[in-house]
């Protein structure tokens, strides 16, 4: 890996001088609102090259942050979105465990309002439901 990178610093370091070389003439740079000392056109080209390849890392850096960004809040959607799905669905089972009949309703009914504990043989009034022990 190292080998490959000085190779390419090689490269770009060769293209420079190169480009330097065959453009050897003055240019003055007129930036809008100043004006620029007179200077080597390739060396212009280079730092203008430079100063793209800055600007273009930057910009780079800044887009993969926001996409990541936008990936993370997508994402935090969906398991958010599955989050409400399960409480929604643990709400209906919690609804049906709460209204579900008690056992002493199942058994013995929805009216039955005074149960007593008792055994097998007890007589009581009519009024009242009486739990008896089945021997089987």
């Amino acid at each position: 890996m190292r080998i490959l990178l000085l190779v390419l610093l090689f490269l770009s370091f060769a293209y420079s001088l190169g480009l330097v070389l065959a453009n050897n003439t003055e240019v003055g740079v007129n930036l809008l609102f100043s004006q620029a000392p007179t200077m080597n056109l390739g060396l212009l080209l280079i730092l203008c090259l430079i100063l793209g390849i800055i600007i273009g890392m930057l910009l780079a850096l800044l887009m993969f942050r926001v996409l990541q960004n936008k990936w993370e809040i997508s994402r935090l959607q969906k398991l958010n979105a599955d989050l409400q799905e399960q409480v929604a669905q643990a709400n209906i089972v919690i609804d049906r465990q709460a209204n579900a009949p008690s056992l002493e309703e199942a058994v013995y009914g929805a009216t039955a309002t005074n149960v007593q504990d008792g055994s097998v043989g007890d007589v009581d009034d009519g009024a009242t439901l009486t739990k008896q022990k089945r021997d089987y």
